[in-house]
């Protein structure tokens, strides 16, 4: 009994590095077959060594090390111990696999023969591979050293860091590449968070419904025997009125949203329905 906590933890923790891993080959692979071919420099630190590249010619893989070797650096001396392990793993993941694509494939220009295809297959590649870092608490690059740093000093929200980072990054492309690039790289930075917003937060999106209605009975019925899922009920009055009523809320899917609203019209098209976004439920329903 006494070796199963230790047993779990280990597990936990081979399970976790595999995904991180495989997270970064994808990553990886998505910064080289389509990021590196195109020259836009979107959002990331890759993007900063694809300027960089076009200036001094050094391989891309190494210049992304040595950039996230000198953020690594600064991050253990501004955060100390707070700073994430799995942060400096991905970072060195991204150079070491790039290393090996290059080698694999010293040749390589483009798969799909247009930057802007190929701008659009990165941005939805790598969202997906860092809507995964973001589960485990881990960043592909030290792009998210510089914005916790922002965030330290000058109080940004760190979302709005990595923003004003990565737009920084895709202008300086400028200074090597022609207005096309330039544009491309700041569109390109622009989609990637909102697709990475959909990645992170899109997958488990649900609603919140509250209904108030004189057919509270029916309604729960339907939610509970139809629906199957719950409801709470909250005891309420009108400010104005100081009628007393009872109010249902529940937590529906997509699909079961719209039989809920149908139902609903059908069942009293006088009800009173309040309806809030919920990006995430992370607790069991209450028996």
């Amino acid at each position: 009994m006494e070796t199963a906590k230790p047993e779990r933890d280990l597990g936990r923790f081979v399970r976790e590095t595999a995904i991180l891993t495989g997270a970064m080959a994808v990553i990886s692979a998505a910064v080289f077959f389509f990021l590196v071919p195109s020259k836009a420099a979107v959002s990331s630190i890759a993007g900063a060594a694809i300027i960089i590249n076009g200036v001094v010619g050094l391989p891309v893989s190494l210049i992304t090390l040595a950039i996230n070797a000198v953020l690594i650096a600064v991050g253990l001396a501004v955060f100390g111990k707070g700073f994430a392990f799995n942060t400096i793993y991905t970072c060195l993941l991204l150079s070491g696999f790039m290393a090996v694509l290059e080698l694999l494939f010293p040749d390589y220009t483009s798969l799909t023969g247009s930057a802007e295809l190929d701008v659009i297959c990165y941005v939805l590649v790598v969202s997906w591979g860092l809507a995964i870092l973001f589960r485990h608490n881990a960043a592909s690059s030290g792009l998210d050293i510089i914005a916790q740093i922002m965030n330290k000093y000058l109080h940004i929200e760190v979302g709005r860091a990595l923003s004003i980072a990565g737009i920084a990054i895709a202008l300086c492309s400028g200074f090597v590449y022609d207005g096309r690039t330039v544009a491309l790289s700041v569109l390109g930075t622009y989609f990637n968070g909102i697709v990475l917003d959909r990645f992170i937060f899109g997958q488990n999106l649900k609603r919140r419904v509250s209904v108030i209605t004189k057919y509270e009975e029916e309604l729960r019925e339907f939610i509970l025997n139809e629906l199957h899922c719950g409801a709470t009920g909250y005891e309420a009055f009108g400010a104005y009125s100081g009628t007393e009523f009872r109010e249902l809320v529940m937590i529906v899917d997509k699909q079961q949203y719209q039989r809920l609203m149908s139902f609903v019209h059908r069942l009293d098209p006088e009800a009173f329905v309040a309806v809030y976004t919920v990006s995430e439920v992370s607790r069991k329903a209450w028996s």
